[in-house]
């Protein structure tokens, strides 16, 4: 792993502005990528890749991942189903 990675396991769902998101919040992630805005990573979610995707604000200081309908679709999960989480900034 790179010094940037990080690994942990979340719950598919992120409340924004009073709707859940199919998201996964990244744990300490200002702090981890250095920035409050959007950045490029990789992030494997169970054992679906994900190549340069943006990291969007989640508006608490935080970063989200979103999970489509097609990668909650191989994942054969959706919101409220937990998954492990690989992240790596670009």
């Amino acid at each position: 792993m790179a010094e940037t990675d990080i690994v942990f396991d979340a719950v598919i769902g992120v409340e924004v502005k009073g709707e859940t998101w199919a998201c996964v919040e990244i744990p300490d992630s200002a702090e981890l990528f250095g920035t409050g805005k959007s950045v490029r990573v990789d992030a494997t979610i169970d054992d679906v890749k994900l190549e340069n995707v943006g990291a969007m604000v989640t508006g608490r200081g935080g970063h989200m991942v979103s999970l489509n309908a097609k990668v909650r679709k191989a994942l054969g999960k959706d919101i409220g189903d937990s998954v492990t989480v690989k992240v790596a900034r670009r």
